[in-house]
């Protein structure tokens, strides 16, 4: 069994910062992917970003150039870094890993970009 803690979420102007941290524990082996997924009210759930083993990253077009995701392997720990934020970037995010052949989710944090 993984857990997955998520932090760092909360309300910011637009223009603000944020950083999110993912915290995995449990029977990890090792962590294969680890990403960050986001749901905003009446909308799906989308991929934010990605980061592989190796330090691989993929982002959405909607997020680059403002997110930064990255990964500490010895902590089993994961972070988005996001600046420039906007009020289109509210909703609840959502840590995802996979190790091996499964994959496990937190439970979500939530991030208001408002004035």
């Amino acid at each position: 069994q993984v857990q997955l803690v998520e932090s760092g979420g909360g309300l910011v102007q637009p223009g603000g910062s944020l950083r999110l941290s993912c915290a995995a524990s449990g029977s990890i082996f090792s962590i294969r992917v680890m990403a960050w997924y986001r749901q905003a009210p009446g909308k799906q759930r989308e991929l934010v970003a990605r980061i592989g083993s190796g330090g691989s990253t993929n982002y959405a077009d909607s997020v680059k150039g403002r997110f930064t995701i990255s990964r500490d392997n010895g902590k089993n720990a994961g972070y988005l870094q996001m600046s420039s934020l906007k009020p289109e970037d509210t909703a609840v995010y959502y840590c995802n890993v996979q190790i091996t052949l499964l994959e496990y989710w937190g439970q979500g944090t939530q991030v208001t970009v408002s004035s």
